[in-house]
């Protein structure tokens, strides 16, 4: 608090003192038995007002502290929540102190039960996923002991909708997941075209039906990331294209490197994005016109959970669209600098053979 603000909070007191010394003038003044000159008065008045400004000085610094106190709190923010009030020297801020740290306690214990009851609900919905998995798996078998017995038309509509239904089921594990991700990583050095085509595969009854080519360009190149968030994150980027790439269109993954890190790149040729949806599609539950106004189903988290969780990875997710001609979806790998030496090429100091 500037002082300023001290002596606007303390007017009543000041307004207070100089109308009682004024009283008292007036008083000395006017009494018949004493004489007062008004030079005398005037110079009594001067040495009250010196001595109430040095009050006020002394009993602002003297709560400066305090102020300074509850000012570094401010600043500290939310860190704050978990930092108990202290410094009281009189029983008002006594008073405050306590009433402060109770409504940090009280917080703390509200804390604490949300905590607990996200995590239950976290037990539960992973519970859910791991045993929904089993009936799906039955049921994929169940299929495939029947795919003579059907038309294929069937069979691979079965087929789709019982990957379908994995997708989203993976969808609400990565989901629950996320605000847990440093337990559950493992960042190593990967190549990248092996977990593409391990992606393509998963997705190869799509590509079939739909008759959309795949291409695969660039060098392989090796990449610090964790497999199984990254197979998650490039499986939504590729469903997402495969829904909205029309029958006979192209979808090519391509693989770059420069001086920013390497870049794995899905262009697909469908419909596109519109301008006015675009800086929005990574966000939770925003579905777009494409969305809402085509026939595919979407849920509007698939790009959400791949920008978030590339995010965490230390990636790059990016997006540049064009309403009718395609979309590209860039996923940046950035070279880590601490590993680097003076004359280094690339990731970890090392030169590729692909670089060569």
């Amino acid at each position: 608090m500037t002082f300023k603000k001290f002596l606007r909070d303390h007017l009543f007191h000041i307004a207070f003192f100089f109308g009682g010394m004024i009283v008292l003038d007036i008083v000395l003044w006017l009494d018949p038995s004493m004489r007062f000159a008004k030079a005398t008065l005037l110079y009594l008045d001067l040495l009250l007002a010196l001595f109430f400004c040095a009050f006020l000085v002394g009993l602002y610094i003297y709560h400066l502290k305090w102020y300074r106190t509850i000012q570094t709190r401010l600043d500290a923010k939310e860190d704050s929540l978990n930092w108990p009030l202290t410094g009281a020297t009189s029983a008002e801020k006594q008073f405050i102190q306590h009433y402060v740290n109770q409504l940090l306690a009280y917080h703390q214990q509200s804390i604490d039960r949300l905590i607990s009851a996200q995590q239950d609900q976290k037990n539960f919905i992973d519970g859910w996923v791991h045993e929904s998995k089993v009936p799906l798996a039955a049921t994929q078998l169940l299929i495939e002991s029947i795919e003579d017995q059907i038309p294929e038309d069937k069979f691979n509509q079965l087929t789709d909708e019982l990957i379908q239904t994995e997708h989203y089921v993976e969808q609400v594990l990565y989901y629950s997941r996320l605000d847990s991700f440093s337990k559950d990583y493992l960042v190593q050095e990967y190549d990248l075209k092996p977990l593409v085509n391990q992606i393509i595969r998963q997705n190869r009854n799509y590509f079939i039906q739909k008759h959309i080519q795949f291409k695969l360009l660039g060098a392989d190149q090796t990449v610090l990331t964790d497999a199984k968030w990254l197979a998650f994150i490039l499986n939504q980027i590729i469903s997402n294209a495969l829904k909205y790439t029309p029958d006979g269109a192209q979808i090519t993954v391509q693989i770059e490197r420069d001086e920013q890190g390497v870049w794995l790149s899905v262009i697909d040729t469908g419909i596109g994005i519109p301008a006015e949806d675009l800086p929005r599609i990574f966000d939770k539950g925003f579905t777009g016109q494409n969305g809402r106004y085509s026939n595919q189903r979407s849920t509007g988290l698939g790009l959400y959970l791949a920008r978030a969780l590339s995010e965490k990875l230390g990636h790059e997710l990016t997006v540049s669209s064009q309403q009718g001609s395609g979309s590209t979806f860039k996923l940046l790998f950035p070279f880590l600098s601490y590993y680097n030496t003076d004359d280094d090429d690339g990731l970890f100091g090392k030169t590729h053979p692909a670089d060569k």
